[in-house]
């Protein structure tokens, strides 16, 4: 068995959209007080949608780059984005992360 660094994890949500301009509306809706699961729910096109956009514990470098930058470095329990990457434009919630 080789010695391998362990990578941070974290958990996240986020809502995931095909255009910029609707991304960045239903942020001002969640700034606004609008719940941002419920939301997930209803324009989210990730499958995680149906579960109030919640992604679970992943590793660091699991997710797309632009997706794996914010998330391991960004604020945990804002609400970050319009994040675009290959899938579309993301609201990122950073629920929880620790260390490797």
């Amino acid at each position: 068995m080789g010695w391998r660094k362990k990578r941070a994890t974290a958990s996240a949500r986020h809502i995931l959209v095909a255009d910029q301009e609707q991304c960045a509306q239903l942020k001002t809706d969640i700034e606004n007080g609008a719940d941002f699961a419920d939301l997930a729910r209803q324009y989210s096109t990730c499958p995680s949608g149906k579960k109030g956009g919640d992604l679970g514990q992943f590793r660091e470098r699991q997710m797309v780059k632009e997706f794996n930058d914010v998330v391991f470095t960004a604020e945990l329990h804002t609400v970050h984005g319009p994040v675009k990457t290959q899938f579309g434009y993301h609201l990122i919630e950073i629920t929880e992360r620790s260390k490797g």
